[in-house]
């Protein structure tokens, strides 16, 4: 329990970075990474087999950020975790600073793969995997996309090609936090019946609050022979009261007025 405790105030502090990182820079995308924040932090600081000062080990596990422009949340994680110098945060998305507003795996340590260009990320990660499979390796790849990325047709594809490779070394994570770039996800392209859908391509489907830190271990260490989706429930904007479900924080960073009051009701 102290454990999650801790985990819990880890979640907080990243919180109060992406809305510093995004203000600082006019940043959009406030919401887009603030629903990813409990998955980011349980795969980081529990769940990856991944050493901080050997980024680059042959027995890493991997994690790739498919919704790119959610990078905020990952940067912040990875500071959080000691991968880089927090001052670097303050260089995101802004001219000169080192952290571009998608994500690049040549910014800073730990980022695995350059994302923005939604619908690649799933192929990328079956690539990944299917290598480790071949080397004999026992590293497991985790990915994250965001549920309007699942509008994309590459991802279909992917998911179709990863159960006949057996890839029970991959993790896919969607981030249900139902809206996406043009409105709310489902009135754009329905994706119901979701849990379905995958299973019907054969893989080991999870539904999971996705803020609950007890829920996104026990589903992240589940053992599966096939490849496994977390379907995880999120809230756009959590954590910021006048954030969370509101479309317009797809786009909108905050003020100084709204900074203090996100910053004060994470305090």
């Amino acid at each position: 329990m102290d454990k999650i405790m801790n985990l819990e105030l880890v979640s907080k502090q990243i919180r109060k970075s992406i809305l510093l990182m995004n203000a600082n820079s006019s940043a959009s995308h406030s919401g887009t990474a603030l629903s990813t924040v409990e998955i980011l932090v349980i795969l980081y600081f529990k769940i990856m087999n991944i050493d901080i000062n050997n980024p680059k080990a042959m027995s890493r596990d991997k994690f790739i950020l498919s919704k790119g422009h959610g990078s905020s949340a990952l940067y912040a994680t990875l500071a959080e975790r000691g991968f880089f110098d927090k001052i670097l945060l303050n260089g995101f998305y802004i001219d000169g600073g080192q952290l571009p507003g998608h994500l690049d795996k040549e910014a800073v340590p730990g980022v695995e793969v350059s994302s923005g260009s939604l619908g690649h990320g799933l192929s990328i990660a079956i690539g990944m995997a299917l290598a480790n499979k071949l080397d004999q390796l026992n590293n497991h790849v985790f990915v994250m996309c965001g549920d309007g990325e699942l509008n994309e047709g590459s991802m279909w594809e992917a998911i179709m090609f990863a159960p006949q490779q057996s890839l029970n070394n991959l993790t896919l994570i969607v981030d249900y936090n139902k809206f996406q770039g043009y409105g709310v996800t489902n009135e754009v392209i329905n994706l119901e019946p979701l849990k379905e859908k995958f299973e019907a391509f054969n893989w080991e489907v999870i539904e999971i609050n996705g803020h609950n830190l007890f829920d996104i271990e026990k589903s992240l260490l589940k053992k599966v022979k096939k490849p496994k989706v977390i379907i995880a429930h999120t809230t756009k904007g959590k954590g910021v009261s006048y954030m969370e479900n509101q479309f317009i924080w797809h786009y909108k960073s905050p003020n100084d007025q709204e900074l203090k009051q996100a910053l004060d009701e994470l305090s």
